[in-house]
């Protein structure tokens, strides 16, 4: 009699109906082999692109009340229109900040295996917790990634924040334009630099496409990046966004630098 493994134990006939899709059992066998990793600290998970508790207990998660125009949690219950004292006197470009944690050592090895390419996959685990802002962009937002110059999209063969711009958009429904913007000019790596610094640098690095008034005029954005550091690149794409006629600029990331005097 003609046997076949069932799953991981059992056996049936040859004559007898597939208890299971030849494609399912396939995946029990890749899932036994490669089970699903905690993305931080690499310890078997119940699925993919979920954190183990330990992990998920020291990431430090992000939430109101923050900031209306830069994002920056505070420390006490505000209005939801409260300012901080930095945005009173100097209003940002951009219309907010949403980023899921704070940049600390745990959750910056997110942003750098995928960023470097180890873990393209993690951009689905990103979108997924980017969803959550979604709403805070009025109407029928358009997703545009902060883009990368041509020479490094070669080097690097990707673009980390189109990544998560394209699982967000196939998650939401979204429409997302990552052309409407480019990189004129290759920059140095921004990594130690200032704030004053970074901002001489990026201010003239991007430009419009001839066609951008026609695709953004009147529209809402969300704009995709990986990291918030100071907000000098978030800032000098968000300045030709609006001068291309986008009603709004939302930022959205995956990690943000805070200072220990910014966090209360």
């Amino acid at each position: 009699m003609t046997v076949s493994v069932i799953g991981s134990c059992g056996f049936r006939s040859a004559g007898q109906k597939d208890q299971m899709p030849l494609p399912a059992f396939f995946r029990l066998s890749v899932d036994y082999a490669l089970p699903p990793r905690c993305p931080i600290c690499g310890v078997t998970v119940d699925a993919d692109n979920r954190f183990c508790l330990t992990c998920w207990q020291q990431l430090d998660f992000l939430a109101k009340p923050w900031c209306a125009a830069c994002g920056i949690p505070l420390a006490f219950d505000h209005p939801e229109d409260s300012r901080c004292a930095k945005c009173l006197i100097d209003p940002p470009v951009h219309d907010g900040v949403r980023a899921v944690v704070r940049y600390d050592d745990r959750s910056s090895l997110i942003a750098m295996r995928l960023k470097y390419g180890t873990r393209l996959g993690l951009a689905k685990l990103i979108a997924q917790h980017l969803q959550k802002f979604v709403a805070d962009c009025d109407g029928d937002a358009i997703i545009v990634p902060v883009p990368l110059h041509r020479s490094r999209l070669w080097r690097r063969g990707f673009n980390q924040s189109v990544l998560i711009g394209k699982e967000l958009a196939r998650a939401t429904g979204m429409q997302m334009d990552y052309k409407v913007i480019f990189r004129s000019k290759l920059t140095p790596p921004l990594r130690g630099m200032s704030g004053v610094q970074r901002r001489k640098i990026v201010d003239s690095a991007f430009a419009l496409r001839a066609d951008a008034h026609e695709r953004l005029a009147g529209k809402p954005v969300l704009l995709i990046d990986d990291v918030y550091t100071s907000g000098s690149t978030s800032s000098a794409c968000a300045r030709l966004l609006k001068k291309a006629g986008a009603e709004q600029v939302l930022v959205l990331c995956w990690a943000r630098v805070i200072s220990d005097v910014e966090y209360g």
